[in-house]
């Protein structure tokens, strides 16, 4: 079956031929998208949905999120209200009600999370275990994750539990815990913080995870300077999060890694050697009350930029990715362009789903182009700039993904 959808006011495909058209169409054939081109054009489908002069954009890609959890942090959350500094123990809060929570309640509340991710335009979404934090919990989050995400990543390497030496618990992780989630995950993750894990140990967990072929990101000078993107960058990590704290060095490290780019790669078409892509969780910043990541800086000296929701109980409790985009505008210095890219194409960079077909054959999300995936996001407004001028105002009309429409 085939779907045409006309009648769209602003399409901001966010490929680097395309750019934004107006008063375009759409053609959707299977999980593909077929055409693209003005609506006076479009060929026949066999289903039409008229857009009523909508604006139309790729589906949200959340390249950051935990949803594997059980359990609620809201005293948490009111105490560093009134003024209490975030500090990573409270992980530990969420890890006892997750391993007592059951395999069905476990995936009854992840699925709920997703579905109301893709009720506000989130079409492709990775999340993280962490919550386990032993052999047998985590291989467990990890194998309700893969039934959830799009993509799991193993962040057995969150807080070293209570009781265990941080030295010992490093080689667990790097160890049978590994072996417990290999089937499940493509990536892995450290927090590579004061009050986690040390600069030695993200290095062993890093080596390791990269010696059984799992991609790498990094939890990253979020709570102060820090290791963290100096790693990154060093392992060749798709990702280094939250980069709230940065020295001038690690904003020449990351731009670095960007200098092979091929710019037609980086404007969404074409091959080439990725670089780190610094992934912004703006949500989580005002949650913790703390500065805010200099996105604006990032983009300017050419870094790849990601936005991403940091869906978890303690610090980030939203799967809004249009609250992520509208704080990114008002409060970060990005323009509306910027940051729906960054939090489209961005997210699909930080994933390594920017383009083409892979080994698996899943198809490119994060852009509206000829070929790639079918994930689109429809707004009640005639342009994206809505998502930044009406903040906080629902504005979700329809999300196709893989060509099936969700809302």
């Amino acid at each position: 079956m085939s779907e045409l959808i006309s009648n769209i006011g602003e399409l901001m495909t966010q490929d680097g031929e395309l750019g934004t058209l107006r008063d375009a169409a759409v053609v959707l054939e299977g999980e593909r998208i077929a055409w693209i081109g003005p609506t006076a054009q479009a060929p026949a489908a066999d289903t039409r949905t008229d857009a009523q002069g909508r604006a139309v954009l790729p589906g949200w890609v959340d390249s950051h999120t935990h949803l594997i959890f059980a359990g609620d942090r809201t005293a948490e959350f009111e105490a560093r209200m009134a003024g209490e500094s975030y500090s990573a123990g409270g992980i530990a809060v969420t890890v006892g009600a997750t391993r007592s929570a059951s395999d069905y309640d476990l995936t009854r509340l992840g699925l709920g999370r997703l579905a109301e991710a893709v009720s506000q335009g989130t079409t492709y979404l990775e999340t993280k275990t962490g919550y386990g934090l032993d052999v047998e919990q985590e291989g467990r989050s990890a194998r309700i994750a893969s039934t959830v995400a799009d993509e799991v990543t193993y962040l057995g390497a969150h807080l070293v539990p209570a009781g265990i030496d941080a030295d010992d618990y490093t080689a667990l992780v790097c160890g049978d815990m590994l072996d417990a989630v290999r089937p499940y995950a493509a990536w892995a993750d450290v927090f590579c913080e004061t009050g986690a894990f040390t600069p030695e140990q993200s290095r062993e967990v890093l080596t390791a995870c990269r010696d059984a072929g799992l991609g790498l990101r990094v939890h990253g000078n979020q709570l102060g300077p820090g290791a963290g993107v100096a790693l990154a960058v060093e392992f060749g990590a798709a990702s280094v999060d939250h980069v709230n704290f940065l020295a001038d060095d690690d904003v020449a490290r990351l731009a670095q890694s960007w200098s092979g780019w091929d710019a037609a790669a980086l404007a969404g078409r074409g091959a080439g050697q990725r670089g780190t892509v610094a992934t912004v969780l703006p949500a989580c910043d005002l949650s913790t009350r703390a500065p805010l990541a200099p996105a604006r800086m990032l983009l300017d000296a050419g870094v790849a930029l990601a936005i991403a929701s940091n869906c978890n109980p303690g610090t980030s409790y939203t799967s809004s990715m249009a609250f992520c985009v509208a704080t990114a505008v008002l409060q970060m210095g990005l323009s509306v362009h910027e940051a729906v890219r960054a939090a489209t194409y961005g997210g699909a960079l930080a994933l390594g789903r920017e383009s083409g077909l892979d080994e698996d054959g899943a198809r490119a999300v994060g852009t509206l182009a000829v070929g790639h995936r079918a994930d689109l996001h429809m707004l009640k407004a005639p342009s994206a700039t809505h998502l930044a001028y009406r903040p906080g105002v629902p504005l979700t009309a329809g999300v196709w993904r893989e060509g099936v429409r969700k809302v």
